[in-house]
């Protein structure tokens, strides 16, 4: 029999373990920057298994945001594909003819709404009852979409477009379990008045990635619904929102009737798996800051002194690191992953989209009207906000301001690493980097 050796690559030890389980297929995925990699895999992989392979080979950090996305390049939508999916399967949709891609990059929003329910479902756009309980509270919201006795519904205005036409209409939208329905009649709620437009059991719904220039809407926050088995234009259900906030919603709800508990599995999952294994059982709670600077190592109890002592390091660790045998202090920045360069603000905000659009996701890059500034790109309440960073010049010496000169600091790391720790003059803290990962 085979074993496992230490020198075992990720790819061969991912490979071992499935071997003998099923049939074997190649499988080709994609990052942002269209670099590739093809990949042996068993049919029976799921979305989060690929994930994993190619965290493991990239040597990622393993924040569970990994997110392999369906990217169907001639209709011009995409969507995420869910952890449990089986990856073989959606291809098996695929039209011979199509350009179809598989993109792994990171989704900060996947599971978010677990966390936040609040911030992606409006009040204004949610009514929740039940047969047993009548009225429930907000706050309950996700646990009635988790129970299918309940019955939550979305209802507000979307812009749709009918196959065959031009022109896009108004409509006021109904989601429910049993399906998406729009109203003849205003808003009409009454059986009579509405009719059916999709349903989610056999149907996907997709993200359009240029609703404006490629159908024509009303609109830059476009989605529709796709038939699972089909590929062509004239299936897709097409609808446009009026902002991000309203077609989030929309798209998040829909993820939830189709899934369900599922989509709950598979948030807590990998939280499961981090505390069983001891591999992963250290927590931040449990490391205490250590003093080396005598002979004799001690332990640091006064919080006070700990900040000192970490300022201090990490003031000696720029001077080596920013020494002219090692570093450019001014260019220390090049070397970041949340640097970005000759970004643009259109495609910066088409990343930080991609990255999942919720509180904290950020960017810096060049800026493109001030080649001595730069722009820290932000996302906050789903909206992407874009700050000047300006340099300050005292007594000779050069600093970064987000604030006018009122706090300054001598390289942008200084700068990204405070404002990771403090809000500041922000509308809040820069929790999430937007990294481009080459396979």
């Amino acid at each position: 029999s085979e074993s496992v050796t230490p020198a075992m690559s990720a790819w061969e030890l991912f490979s071992l373990s499935d071997q003998w389980v099923s049939v074997r297929q190649v499988i080709r995925v994609y990052s942002e920057d269209n670099s590739s990699r093809a990949v042996e895999v068993p049919s029976d992989i799921t979305a989060r298994d690929i994930c994993q392979l190619f965290v493991l080979k990239n040597h990622c950090i393993d924040d569970h945001s990994w997110t392999l996305f369906e990217h169907l390049t001639h209709l011009g939508i995409e969507r995420t594909i869910e952890d449990h999916e089986s990856v073989l399967e959606v291809q098996s949709n695929w039209g011979m003819d199509s350009d179809s891609r598989l993109y792994f990059r990171k989704n900060y929003a996947k599971y978010e709404f677990f966390k936040k329910p609040l911030d992606f479902f409006p009040e204004n756009m949610v009514s929740i009852s039940s047969e047993a309980n009548g009225l429930m509270n907000h706050s309950q919201l996700i646990q009635t979409f988790l129970n299918s006795s309940t019955c939550p519904e979305i209802h507000g205005f979307l812009h749709s477009k009918e196959q065959g036409r031009k022109s896009w209409k108004k409509f006021y939208f109904v989601l429910r379990r049993s399906g998406l329905y729009f109203s003849n009649k205003g808003t009409s709620k009454e059986p009579r008045h509405l009719q059916f437009a999709a349903e989610f059991c056999d149907s996907d719904v997709y993200t359009l990635l240029s609703a404006r220039k490629t159908h024509g809407a009303p609109t830059d926050y476009g989605f529709c619904v796709k038939p699972s088995k089909s590929s062509s234009a004239r299936d897709l259900k097409l609808l446009c929102a009026d902002d991000e906030q309203t077609r989030t919603c929309w798209i998040t709800a829909m993820r939830l009737f189709k899934f369900g508990m599922q989509l709950y599995q598979n948030f807590i999952q990998p939280h499961q798996k981090q505390k069983s294994s001891p591999m992963r059982s250290i927590s931040e709670n449990s490391l205490v800051a250590m003093d080396f600077s005598g002979q004799r190592s001690r332990v640091i109890e006064n919080p006070s002194e700990a900040l000192s002592v970490a300022v201090e390091e990490g003031l000696s660790w720029r001077v080596r690191l920013t020494s002219p045998s090692t570093f450019n202090q001014m260019s220390i920045h090049m070397a970041q992953p949340w640097f970005h360069s000759k970004l643009s603000r259109d495609e910066a905000h088409k990343l930080i989209t991609q990255h999942g659009l919720i509180d904290g996701v950020f960017l810096l890059r060049d800026s493109q009207s001030n080649p001595k500034t730069f722009v820290l790109s932000l996302c906050h309440t789903q909206r992407i906000r874009h700050f000047q960073i300006l340099p300050v010049e005292d007594d000779g010496e050069l600093f970064y301001s987000l604030d006018d000169g009122n706090t300054r600091f001598s390289d942008l790391l200084q700068l990204v690493e405070f404002y990771q720790l403090n809000r500041g003059v922000l509308p809040c803290k820069l929790k999430h980097h937007c990294a481009r990962t080459t396979l």
